[in-house]
């Protein structure tokens, strides 16, 4: 073996840059996960030879579980603005701009990997049984072998435990809002061509497979994140003709949607909103055929309070609705009336939602807000408040309680951007369980335009949207050529996050809350708090040991 070639195995929750200390990053010796759970570690490698780069011809997984592992290259991406200027905290791997660890890519050259000398490089390797695996430990070494494949270079070695027992369900809900639009525009394919929906599909599979299974449902062209007088590509579910004055719907777009979804094992269909962001002052952009052309028909020259178009809400939703008890998903709807109001925009807010409150009468119906105040005023009977804001609404009761975290949440609280520690990004699930959070949203799986949807960006020249956000908020995966998904690696730590919960849900189910979150607090010294809370990776790592522990012990009584 290379003695230049230096590997080990590392957390999942290290993130490493080119010019870091090999000797830094503590060596992983174990892991455990249940047995239908997704969890991760790194291989960590450095070539200190400083002659030339390290070809790795053949990346050999040497394991009982090998069929249960992949592994794939740990990228650098160029992360253009870290934090907004004065927004962050001491939290950060670092605010300055520079190359940062986030984008996970399959190995080279058919299972091959480059080690440039004196840089710190990983793989990715993620480790995925199913209920059928057998408990018990197994080792697992990765070889790396030289260009001609027969020098062994390097070996490292690791114990994974598989415990005897699965997670359950949950009944918690995740979305990161889906932009069919992007999809459209980035592969330049004409939208609902066949095409788009085959490339919609691999993204809606990838974001299932990252835990997410509530999925927003653009009925209209969403409007999100659009200058007001501009407009996105229009992107609408909904078939709609205009005769003699009054509304068709057509729904077979709808349905074809809808049914992807339930391929895919979501949970929830979540309609895109109803009015315009930041006040509901007017309607979505909609089209429909209009004596046999396509023109638009509402839009930002409609009052969202006007006779008009309260009149075709009225007639879409005595459409929809019922179309949707026959599909039998009903249930499954959650509507929205506007993004992110606040107290100035109440009056529009009241006056657009009780245009159309009775035929949403049983239904849920959300809205991301943080005024506890606007909440306190029975506007919204599910508010998704920052996890900034929550404190009011947990003090208040909220039930169901949700959050939400964008480019605004930069101090104090959890986020997932690229220049975050890992541990940042993955302790949400320990606070979302502590208080009794059952649904989280963030607005970015794939949105792949600068601010105010105005211009199609190459996200993998720009991950901040032109300086819009910082990296990690826009998008959670990357398009690759073929019309697939690209994880990252912020994508996947909070997909972890989510395992915790049914970890901790399956202990609580075992013993009793008060029993799990004892273990959560066991050590801290403080009662943790969205803003207050164990940053250390050692803290999530051993916590998640502590309980898989507890899991084995009581099913083995």
């Amino acid at each position: 073996m290379r003695e230049t070639l230096k590997v080990k195995f590392i957390s999942a929750l290290e993130k490493c840059r080119l010019n870091e200390d090999f000797n830094s990053k503590k060596e992983q010796k174990k892991i455990s996960l249940l047995k239908n759970e997704h969890q991760s570690v790194q291989l960590l490698m450095r070539e200190s030879s400083g002659v030339a780069t390290r070809i790795i011809s053949k990346v050999r997984v040497v394991s009982d579980l090998a069929g249960f592992i992949t592994v794939r290259n740990v990228e650098q991406v160029y992360v253009p603005m870290a934090v907004g200027k004065g927004c962050g905290d001491g939290n950060y791997i670092a605010t300055e701009p520079g190359l940062f660890p986030d984008l996970l890519t399959p190995l080279r050259y058919d299972n091959s990997a480059i080690i440039p000398p004196d840089q710190l490089r990983c793989l990715w390797i993620d480790i995925k049984p199913d209920e059928g695996a057998q408990g018990g430990v197994y080792p697992l070494k990765i070889e790396l072998y030289s260009e001609d494949g027969g020098e062994l270079y390097a070996e490292a070695a690791i114990d994974i435990e598989i415990i005897d027992a699965v997670l359950p369900e949950t009944d918690r809900l995740y979305t990161q809002w889906f932009y069919v639009d992007c999809l459209a525009d980035y592969y330049n394919v004409p939208v609902w061509s066949e095409r788009h929906w085959q490339i919609i599909e691999n993204f809606i599979s990838s974001a299932a497979a990252g835990g997410i299974n509530m999925i927003l449902t653009p009925i209209f062209t969403v409007p999100l994140d659009t200058k007001v007088g501009g407009e996105r590509p229009t992107a609408q579910l909904t078939v709609i003709t205009v005769k003699n004055g009054e509304y068709i719907f057509g729904f077979d777009r709808l349905d074809r949607w809808i049914d992807m979804l339930l391929r895919h094992n979501i949970k929830k269909i979540e309609m895109s909103h109803l009015f315009t962001q930041w006040g509901a002052a007017h309607a979505p952009k909609i089209v429909a055929n209009v004596n046999g052309k396509e023109q638009q028909i509402f839009g930002w020259q409609t009052d969202s309070c006007g006779e008009d178009y309260v009149k075709f809400l009225r007639a879409f939703l005595s459409a929809l609705i019922p179309h949707l008890e026959q599909k039998g998903v009903k249930d499954m709807c959650c509507f929205h009336i506007s993004d992110e109001p606040n107290v100035k925009h109440l009056d529009t807010y009241m006056k657009a939602k009780a245009g159309i409150a009775d035929l949403l009468e049983g239904l849920s119906v959300i809205d991301a807000l943080s005024d506890y105040n606007f909440y306190k005023t029975g506007a919204v009977s599910t508010p998704v408040p920052a996890c900034d804001e929550i404190e009011p609404f947990i003090k208040g009761g909220v039930s169901p309680l949700w959050t939400y975290y964008c480019c605004v949440q930069s101090k104090e609280v959890p986020n997932r951007f690229v220049a975050m520690p890992s541990a940042r990004n993955r302790i949400m699930g320990v606070l979302e369980y502590r208080y009794n959070v059952r649904g989280f949203l963030q607005w970015g799986f794939n949105f792949y335009y600068n601010r105010f949807s105005d211009t199609l960006i190459n996200p993998f020249a720009d991950n901040c949207g032109d300086y819009f956000v910082p990296a990690g908020d826009a998008f959670s995966v990357y398009p690759k050529a073929d019309g697939t998904a690209l994880d990252t690696i912020h994508f996947l730590v909070f997909k972890h996050s989510r395992e915790d919960i049914r970890a901790f849900e399956l202990l609580e189910n075992l013993t009793s809350k008060e029993y799990v979150t004892d273990i959560i607090n066991a050590g801290v010294g403080y009662d943790m708090t969205f803003k207050k809370y164990p940053t250390e990776s050692d803290y999530i790592l051993s916590l998640r040991e502590r309980v898989n522990e507890e899991i084995k012990n009581h099913i083995e009584k």
